[in-house]
């Protein structure tokens, strides 16, 4: 079992003919990925990589009625419509590269798949990889490898980072989910969280938070209530001065809220083991497993 994506992932590229959606469609495919379609408004008709290419999200799935998942590199003042007219077209998990969306158009669509039951990964996410099936994202293949470990990240590069560390170590991954690093995402570390302990093949989950927002001591509270498995957390930007934005728009400490030493000392009460620096989770996966 994976979560999310596996072999039988059918995925569309919604904003296939652009620039970085046509490079990544070919890594996708060169990774394995049951790419199937794209779509571009107004380019109908025309085919990339062997690829059929629509106008429009349901134009795609009258087509191909097994498409599942979809990957958006569109604009930003035209992500949020793209999203949407996933999520409508009954897409289960839309994944969404794009960066600098509006907040509130990032609210409604993320509500609409709530509602109507579909994850949405992102918005300004590296993506999602179950190594060795399926790759829907932006993500370095090469330092993934297929293993027993979940891992869950507000950073695209930290995400790389560990998995290297964890390749090297010789653990491999189950899942790596890149939650994005906007204020406002759709997919969460307790909906990852509760994926993960739900899957028979993930032992572990490691867990890369940062500064900013309460989405790792909302994490703190369900780890503590509902899992089993061991937990490594890492919590970037400690030295991070308030007031000033580190990286990623969500990583922004406001007054006594979303310091690193609060998320520490909240998923350490948790039971989660916090480590200081990213290679440091194969010495603690180690010591656990």
């Amino acid at each position: 079992m994976t979560i999310l994506i596996d072999k039988k992932t059918r995925i569309l590229v919604q904003g296939i003919t652009g620039r970085e959606g046509y490079f990544h469609t070919q890594a996708m495919l060169d990774y394995g990925s049951s790419v199937v379609a794209g779509t571009t408004p107004g380019k109908g008709g025309q085919e990339i990589e062997g690829l059929p290419v629509f106008d429009s999200v349901i134009e795609a799935k009258e087509q191909f009625p097994k498409l599942n998942a979809s990957i958006i590199f569109v604009p930003a003042r035209f992500a949020a419509d793209a999203a949407t007219e996933a999520v409508d077209a009954g897409i289960k998990v839309v994944t969404v590269i794009t960066e600098h969306i509006p907040i509130h158009d990032e609210m409604r669509f993320i509500e609409l798949a709530r509602r109507q039951g579909s994850y949405v990964v992102g918005p300004n996410t590296p993506g999602i990889i179950s190594p060795g099936q399926c790759k829907l994202g932006i993500m370095p293949a090469h330092v993934f490898t297929p293993g027993r470990i979940g891992l869950i990240s507000r950073s695209g590069t930290l995400t790389y980072e560990v998995a290297a560390s964890l390749t090297d170590a010789g653990f491999g991954q189950s899942t790596a989910i890149g939650l994005g690093g906007d204020p406002i995402v759709g997919m969460s570390f307790v909906d990852a969280l509760k994926l993960f302990e739900e899957d028979k093949e993930t032992d572990a989950t490691v867990l890369i938070g940062e500064i900013g927002g309460s989405a790792e001591e909302e994490a703190a509270i369900f780890i503590k209530e509902n899992i089993s498995k061991p937990v490594i957390a890492y919590i970037a930007g400690r030295t991070a001065p308030k007031g000033k934005r580190m990286g990623h728009a969500g990583a922004i400490v406001s007054g006594k809220t979303g310091t690193a030493d609060g998320k520490i000392k909240a998923l350490r009460k948790a039971g989660a083991i916090v480590i200081d620096r990213p290679i440091d989770v194969d010495e603690a996966l180690q010591k656990i497993l």
